[in-house]
């Protein structure tokens, strides 16, 4: 795995935004890798699925996919598709996307002159992993009772784009497939293990798979099946999903997330886990289906930002950061990495939906006092949004 990362985020990758060389390069090594673990092609040409797309300025407009790549304004990203037939009535999708942010642009928290973002967790790490599980359920001797499909998602840093694509445009039937399984920055397992896990509560057996199969992690468990991820594509298609995740860092769509950084030990026992949870589920047939509430319709808008990345996996009382961003408000006011914001204004902070929550109602120039605790004290600052 960790060779795989080193050459996905190498420079010559040139952080593999989707429509450019890099992503190319980056398509081929996948392919090729595929290839070599005795994987079928099952793109719509050999192992590629491509896809072409008029970027759109509007967050909260539908990305609309074309057929016509003629005009300059359109980008055509690929998605890598492999297949393990086992001449099975079901078929699982163990996926996770490849392209990253390029040079930085949209998306980037980076300021300063234009660097190659490499994305080593974002998402070499689930595009590394994914290969390695390709590998191992292609030589498992045990049970056989799903087929495999293994994609390798473009445009997830644009919209989701690529496992959109797919779901609309199956190359398998998509009645047949029973779950999804996705990784999405899965190298930065920290000292206590803590694994995030989305899509808890799209089918009714997750909850009791993941813990009877768990010897090593601190769950961090979403139930919803909707999620910034490529397995939101498939949960809307009435598909079980499960999303694996170790947590945002304060190298986070920066320059520095690079493979040196990663745990690849961590990554090793997450590989493990996966691999027993497909095990575990595949002989128990066509999984159930349930509707999950939508968290993510909770989430009220903002017209201010403190300049924080929150921790997402941390359970205690309050948030957490987990990265400054530079020349923000939080870094003004000398807020750092790990303290945890228990108060804002009037409003005590006892979790990450409570903290959005309070951050909705300031406004541009408003100033307010934050309570946070450090090292087992209380301290108060100013903010100015």
């Amino acid at each position: 795995m960790k060779d795989d990362v080193v050459f996905l985020s190498s420079d010559e990758m040139q952080g593999r935004e989707t429509g450019t060389a890099g992503e190319l390069l980056a398509a081929d090594y996948i392919a090729e890798r595929f290839s070599d673990n005795g994987l079928e092609a099952k793109g719509t040409d050999g192992y590629f699925q491509d896809f072409t797309f008029k970027p759109s300025s509007n967050p909260h407009e539908e990305t609309e996919f074309l057929s016509d790549r003629s005009t300059d304004s359109t980008v055509t990203g690929r998605n890598v598709v492999a297949y393990l037939n086992n001449e099975a009535a079901r078929t699982v999708v163990i996926g996770a996307h490849y392209d990253h942010l390029g040079m930085g642009g949209f998306g980037s928290l980076h300021r300063g002159e234009e660097k190659v973002h490499n994305g080593a967790d974002d998402n070499a790490s689930g595009i590394a992993m994914l290969l390695r599980l390709a590998e191992m359920l292609h030589t498992n001797e045990g049970t056989e009772e799903n087929n495999y499909v293994f994609i390798a998602f473009s445009g997830e840093e644009m919209g989701l784009l690529g496992s959109a694509y797919w779901v609309k445009n199956a190359t398998i039937d998509i009645s047949s497939v029973n779950y999804m399984m996705n990784m999405d920055m899965v190298g930065r397992l920290n000292e206590e293990n803590t694994l995030a896990v989305h899509g808890v509560g799209t089918s009714p057996i997750f909850k009791q798979t993941l813990m009877s199969n768990n010897k090593d992690f601190s769950l961090s468990e979403f139930e919803s099946g909707i999620g910034p991820s490529d397995f939101t594509s498939f949960y809307v298609y009435d598909i079980p999903v499960l999303s694996f995740f170790t947590g945002q860092h304060e190298d986070y769509h920066k320059p520095e997330d690079d493979a040196e950084k990663l745990n690849y030990e961590g990554m090793d026992k997450i590989l493990s886990y996966i691999y027993d949870i497909a095990m575990d589920l595949d002989d128990n047939g066509k999984l159930a289906f349930r509707k999950t509430k939508n968290e993510s319709e909770e989430v009220p808008a903002f017209k201010v930002g403190l300049g924080v990345v929150p921790d997402y996996l941390y359970t205690g009382s309050g948030m957490r950061i987990d990265g400054v961003s530079e020349d923000k408000p939080a870094q003004k006011a000398g807020l750092k990495k790990g303290d945890v914001v228990v108060k804002m204004g009037d409003s005590t902070v006892v979790d990450l939906m409570s903290y959005m929550k309070v951050l909705s109602t300031f406004d541009n120039g408003q100033k307010t006092k934050v309570v946070v605790e450090r090292d087992g004290e209380k301290i108060e600052v100013e903010v100015e949004f």
